[in-house]
């Protein structure tokens, strides 16, 4: 019993949950921007050099038998995962620094101001 005890333990940890969540989502995430490339950066931008070169797709790109075009589709591919990143990683900040400059309340008397003052009341009667 106890090991099966140890084992939901670490299952349904809160590291080990968090880190299926990410993986995940990083997987969705890769999908999204290899079709961001695929679909829209590779047609949009690519296609005047690709026709030159007669490619069909930049992965078709070869020279001397070095499939050199894959290796710029995965260049092109790290460029905007890390942009994207970099750009969601920047608005949390920009986000988390909005709130610490939010204004602290004003604090109130201390307790021996308060003290104090009960003490020139007093003294005034």
């Amino acid at each position: 019993m106890g090991f099966l005890k140890e084992f939901k333990e670490f299952a349904v940890k809160g590291n080990v949950v968090d880190l299926a969540i990410g993986v995940i989502i990083g997987s969705a995430f890769g999908a999204i921007v290899s079709s961001l490339v695929g679909d829209v950066i590779t047609p949009l931008l690519l296609t005047p050099a690709l026709e030159a070169t007669g490619a069909k797709n930049l992965e078709g790109l070869v020279a001397n038998g070095v499939a050199y075009g894959k290796f710029l589709a995965a260049v092109i591919n790290f460029l905007c995962v890390a942009f994207v990143l970099f750009m969601i990683v920047k608005g949390i900040n920009k986000m988390k620094k909005k709130k610490e400059e939010a204004p602290a309340a004003p604090a109130g008397p201390t307790q021996e101001e308060l003290l104090a003052e009960i003490r020139d009341l007093l003294k005034n009667k």
